[in-house]
């Protein structure tokens, strides 16, 4: 469905917002999916780093991949009071620094929605332990 379709569809679901976040992030286009993001958002990444706009996440895992992608296998929507929480579950497939092409590396993303914006998200993936595997230790 192109954006002008969606647009005169109605407001976009809280799971299409995060979808709508998760896609400008893999382009990787960080001012676009800050448009899904409210003031004051909290980004939470792997290994407790936090970061105030999509630029913080891109400028990291430009240090970890060459390139990386998610393959979004699914949305858990829970509504709560004035808000919903929304986890997009699946793998993440790409390439390592060194050029070594990976997928399957599982990843769960929980964001708070409130109001049509995304006001949290924390991010946990087993990137670390393939890192780990990578050089040969057993951890």
């Amino acid at each position: 469905m192109s954006a002008t379709a969606k647009a005169e569809a109605g407001p976009l679901s809280d799971a299409e917002i995060v979808e709508a976040y998760l896609t400008a992030s893999m382009i990787p286009d960080p001012d676009a999916a800050a448009a899904y993001m409210a003031p004051g958002t909290v980004i939470t990444f792997t290994g407790g780093r936090q970061f105030d706009h999509p630029r913080g996440p891109t400028g990291f895992n430009a240090k970890r991949y060459r390139w990386v992608k998610k393959k979004m296998d699914r949305f858990d929507v829970c509504p709560g009071d004035g808000e919903t929480v929304v986890y997009s579950v699946g793998t993440l497939y790409g390439e390592w620094m060194d050029g070594t092409a990976f997928e399957g590396n599982r990843y769960v993303d929980r964001f708070v929605v409130r109001n049509g914006q995304i006001t949290k998200m924390d991010v946990w993936n087993d990137s670390a332990e393939r890192i780990l595997v990578q050089r040969g230790i057993d951890a």
